[in-house]
């Protein structure tokens, strides 16, 4: 069955870290280019991060640079997204992306004090 599945969501102080992890089942993940997306409640969907998975090009929104990191570890099929300072207006549910093969079901992370 080919699914991704978000975690490591949840509570965080502003100024505090999460690691969010992507496991990947069903295919490999190494063969995609891969994204982080998050939406905050009554927005739209927008993308936080890309990688391409040809030449290791990433690609940052602007509100992130500087604070989050995409890594893959391919021996576990999974991508991390590392958010560091993390900010109030980081609230949303974070998903996943295998950009044409498959999309998580999303992790809420919340930053509040």
């Amino acid at each position: 069955q080919v699914q991704l599945v978000e975690s490591g969501g949840g509570l965080v102080q502003p100024g505090g870290s999460l690691r969010l992890s992507c496991e990947a089942s069903g295919f490999t993940l190494d063969d995609y280019d891969m994204s982080w997306s998050r939406q905050a409640p009554g927005t739209e969907r927008d993308l936080v991060v890309a990688l391409a998975t040809n030449n290791g090009y990433i690609t940052y929104t602007g509100a992130v640079k500087g604070r989050f990191t995409i890594s893959r570890d391919n021996a576990k099929n999974t991508v991390y997204l590392q958010m560091n300072s993390l900010r109030p207006e980081d609230t949303a549910v974070y998903y996943c992306n295998a950009i044409g093969r498959a999309r998580g079901q999303g992790t809420q992370v919340t930053v509040s004090s």
